[in-house]
């Protein structure tokens, strides 16, 4: 039972990799399951409504199910509504992706947003309920950066650093230019990256802390041209007192609630 229940979270996990569909073989042969649990698996997956066939290829779809479960438990919490204002407000001031990611336990979740007014040019808008990588993200900077060196290490050696071009030019590859980042962000107070995430992107992130843990971060993202460094540290300001301000009132969600990560 135990067996199929991991088989079956690692077929769904898998499936994010493929929004266009996958076949059956691929899936068994990456998953490394025997075809035949594959088809039982997805054949459960499917009575759910978890999993669907395309009609062309009769590959394996996600449903928006999943999407949904999340949105629910996000909106039971009522950590969205808590921030709402203090995100908008500061995307109206920014004029840039505004976005709020949560801790829970070794991981750090963008769980809502706010886009600022500027329509022209390039526009940052990673997808919702997505982990933030935390070698390479404003976000992953801003809550490493609270914790000690060897906790920090050992979150991101356990998600790894990534392969070199999947990120910016400057994103770091080693311990040493990761540990340069965080103790830059400790002296500042919040982290900032320069084509780190992404090719001729920037982003501006601080935590949020309840008592002395940090339990979600607030980043303001956006093309470097706008973001530039001193537009960044202008921000800086505006998006520390938004921190501060969700801290305190983080008390009425049950998801802020959960225990978070210290510094040990």
């Amino acid at each position: 039972m135990i067996i199929a229940l991991d088989r079956g979270l690692s077929v769904l996990e898998h499936l994010t990799r493929y929004p266009q569909g996958v076949p059956i073989s691929l899936i068994a042969s990456e998953l490394d399951i025997p075809l035949s649990t594959c088809h039982r698996l997805l054949a459960e997956l499917q009575r759910r409504d978890y999993v669907r066939q395309t009609r062309q290829q009769g590959d394996y779809v996600l449903t928006t199910k999943v999407v949904s479960l999340g949105l629910g438990f996000l909106s039971s919490g009522g950590i969205v509504d808590i921030a709402e204002p203090l995100l908008e407000r500061l995307a109206q001031r920014s004029g840039e992706l505004v976005r709020l990611s949560i801790v829970d336990e070794d991981r750090l979740t963008f769980v809502a947003k706010s886009q600022g007014l500027r329509q022209q040019g390039m526009r940052y808008d990673p997808d919702m309920g997505a982990d933030a990588r935390l070698s390479c993200t404003a976000s992953g900077h801003a809550w490493l950066m609270t914790l000690s060196d060897e906790r920090a290490l050992e979150l991101v050696l356990r998600q790894g650093f990534g392969k070199p071009g999947e990120y910016g030019p400057a994103a770091p590859t080693t311990v040493k230019a990761l540990l340069g980042f965080l103790h830059a962000a400790r002296v500042r107070g919040y982290a900032v990256i320069n084509e780190v995430f992404a090719p001729r992107m920037s982003a501006i992130a601080a935590p949020v802390y309840r008592r002395k843990d940090a339990i979600g971060v607030i980043s303001i993202a956006g093309p470097r041209t706008r973001l530039t460094a001193a537009r960044m540290h202008e921000l800086a300001p505006a998006l520390l007192e938004a921190t501060a301000e969700l801290g305190p009132i983080s008390n009425a969600s049950t998801l802020f609630g959960r225990p978070a990560l210290g510094k040990g």
